[in-house]
């Protein structure tokens, strides 16, 4: 091979590199995107879990659809920090009360005994297909662990003595995650309300009262004992199920003393102080033989 052979090769391979340069050049001219670098500010704001709990798709697309609608009520993450992201935009920030995730079942391995053993793939999604629980109770906790494997702020945990999922509420920022892992329902996000205290119904079961109570001893009978007392009309009864609406709850605890199965659970409350026994003052003692003074 010439020099000159090798000269040419070398010129047109140039050649060829500095044309694919100025088209690429001029085609990233034309479909040039502009991005708002506030996107970048705002997705700083947000937990970076891209869990999927706002309805989007991560916390990237969240952050574009805050600032194309110049609007932070589109979406609700209990992990952003909403006054941050309203300086950035310019604009009132409205953040919604801060929610954990409660556990609306309360079958435990003392009221559901186990009634059958499962041996088979240890997912929730797999094992609500094949049978109604250990315990025989169609609408409890299967205790697989779907919801803890699915949350990414390391918050739920299953209890190895009740096999019910606990959630640790400082680290729940109420993604909702674990609610949309539960092929039951019994996961359920709620407001976390006033000095962190809640009254909810601890049961899913929508069975009628003796089927109910026959799986497990704390199940909701649908009596329907607490929505009479409640003074606030926060509780209805659907389907045999009592269901506590938190957004009318004024926490006054009076359904939860008025079920008979425990159903109610009121958590982080302090406990009633017993009513301390007054002792009656000793009557005075008649003399009789003291007679009575004459006027």
């Amino acid at each position: 091979m010439t020099t000159s052979t090798i000269l040419y090769a070398a010129l047109t391979i140039g050649l060829i590199g500095l044309i694919s340069a100025v088209i690429l050049h001029y085609v990233s001219k034309i479909f040039k995107v502009e991005e708002d670098p506030r996107i970048d500010e705002v997705q700083a704001c947000l937990p970076g879990a891209n869990c999927g709990g706002c309805g989007f798709a991560g916390c990237r697309a969240m952050a574009e659809a805050m600032v194309k609608a110049m609007d932070t009520s589109i979406a609700y993450c209990p992990g952003g920090d909403y006054e941050k992201i309203g300086a950035i935009l310019g604009i009132a920030a409205s953040a919604k009360e801060p929610q954990v995730c409660v556990v609306r079942c309360n079958g435990t391995c003392e009221n559901s005994p186990a009634k059958v053993k499962y041996d088979s793939a240890m997912t929730c999604a797999f094992a609500n297909t094949l049978f109604s629980g250990e315990g025989a109770c169609p609408f409890g906790c299967l205790g697989c662990g779907d919801c803890v494997s699915t949350c990414k702020f390391d918050a739920i945990h299953i209890n190895p003595e009740t096999h019910l999922p606990e959630v640790e509420e400082d680290k729940c920022v109420g993604c909702k995650a674990c609610v949309k892992a539960c092929p039951r329902g019994v996961l359920e996000a709620r407001d976390k309300g006033k000095n962190n205290r809640r009254v909810y119904v601890a049961c899913n079961n929508k069975e009628k009262g003796a089927v109910a109570r026959k799986n497990c001893t704390a199940a909701c009978i649908g009596c329907g004992k607490c929505a009479k007392v409640c003074p606030f009309e926060a509780i209805t009864v659907t389907d045999n199920l009592a269901y506590i609406d938190y957004t009318k709850c004024k926490a006054c605890r009076k359904c939860a003393g008025e079920c008979p199965t425990g159903a109610i659970h009121a958590v982080n409350f302090p406990e009633k102080k017993a009513p301390v026994a007054v002792e009656a003052a000793p009557a005075e003692a008649n003399n009789s033989n003291e007679k009575p003074v004459e006027a």
